[in-house]
């Protein structure tokens, strides 16, 4: 990293990261994910045909957080983030807390977050740790029937794009880690990241992804062994 004294860091993890937590990975044997189709429970129409079973879907994940805990990976990425010199990044597919619960704050969940709810009358976004309902009313407008898990769904826009956008104008280093490299846009960043000039485009994950191409370094293995490995080649070596 010649002549960078405090290079860019932009992070992106997927499934991958939580995996060995024992969070479910969205993406299972045919596209199933216990049983469901992922347009089943995964878009606006979904919702709006069968509001239920979508609720169903998510009090059941929302529930599981109780279930699990950070591994070494995503305590290892806090460490990194607390000690890089330059500018830090850590975007993540994820809808599980387990970073913030290693202690991240420079993180943003690009897909949402299942500890979140928003209401569709008013727009408010607001913490959430209980089930929710058809009949649920919104605790700021008190109407009934719009509130809806805080998930980015097929066909609607993420979250943070701009701020990301901006991030990979100027990023040196781009870490991903545990993603499938099949859903856009964050499986454009790694080209994203290579045409504004970044140095080093490090790729980890159990095997080859769609993207694995387009990466100037790959470490294949688990999360909890490879990313606290490169962490700490990271900070002492750039």
């Amino acid at each position: 990293m010649a002549g960078l004294t405090h290079p860019n860091l932009v992070v992106l993890t997927g499934a991958g990261l939580s995996a060995e937590s024992g969070v479910p990975t969205f993406r299972g044997v045919d596209g199933l994910w216990e049983g469901y189709h992922i347009e089943e429970v995964a878009s606006p129409e979904a919702f709006r045909h069968t509001p239920e079973l979508v609720h169903r879907f998510y009090n059941l994940r929302r529930a599981a957080l109780h279930t699990v805990q950070p591994n070494s990976a995503h305590h290892a990425l806090v460490r990194l983030e607390q000690a890089w010199p330059g500018s830090f990044l850590h975007v993540t597919q994820n809808v599980d807390d387990l970073n913030e619960r290693a202690g991240a704050k420079k993180l943003r969940h690009m897909h949402g977050e299942l500890r979140k709810v928003r209401c569709l009358w008013c727009r408010n976004v607001m913490d959430w740790e209980s089930d929710l309902e058809v009949t649920t009313a919104c605790p700021i407008c008190e109407k009934v029937g719009k509130m809806r898990p805080d998930i980015v769904w097929f066909g609607e826009m993420p979250y943070y794009i701009e701020e990301i956008t901006q991030a990979l104008e100027t990023v040196d280093v781009f870490v991903c880690i545990g993603t499938s490299g099949v859903v856009y846009p964050a499986a454009g960043f790694a080209r994203q990241a290579a045409s504004k000039g970044a140095k080093r485009l490090i790729e980890i994950n159990l095997e080859s992804t769609d993207i694995s191409s387009h990466f100037t370094e790959r470490r294949q293995g688990t999360a909890s062994v490879e990313v606290p490995r490169l962490v700490e080649e990271l900070l002492t070596t750039t």
